[in-house]
């Protein structure tokens, strides 16, 4: 497996994004568009990033800092492979959020948890997370 974040797992990853109608598709019916970032707590950047449009991923790779960012998420190497292996539901995620496991430099988790129409995709993409070979 590519080293996680990477640009080859990053690529990857937006294959499985957009093969998965639970994420991709829910995210188009409210045309959404973002950049989030991926990496790891402590980090002066992150190490990942995907560009969504009207929810499909059109291009990600590694992170060169010259790209405005929606979301910037950080974990330990530790809880990202836990989450990998295992997902995240919604309780796990506001359990990673409260106790700071799951740190979101950029974006706004309450707005986000708060609209079942973003939250339920969210936590589906841990699952995708899971499924990069």
């Amino acid at each position: 497996m590519a080293d996680l974040f990477s640009d080859e797992w990053m690529k990857g990853f937006m294959e499985e994004w957009n093969k998965e109608p639970e994420l991709s598709d829910a995210l188009a019916q409210i045309n959404f568009n973002t950049v989030i970032a991926y990496g790891m707590d402590g980090d002066d950047q992150p190490l990942g990033m995907m560009v969504i449009e009207n929810g499909k991923a059109i291009s990600a790779g590694s992170y060169d800092g010259s790209t405005e960012l929606n979301w910037d998420l950080r974990a330990s190497p530790d809880s990202w492979n836990k989450w990998l292996k295992k997902g995240l539901g919604m309780m796990g995620l506001g359990m990673a959020y409260t106790s700071r496991k799951l740190k979101f430099n950029i974006g706004d988790y309450m707005a986000m948890i708060k609209d079942p129409r973003m939250a339920s995709p969210f936590v589906k993409s841990f699952t995708v997370m899971g499924r990069v070979g």
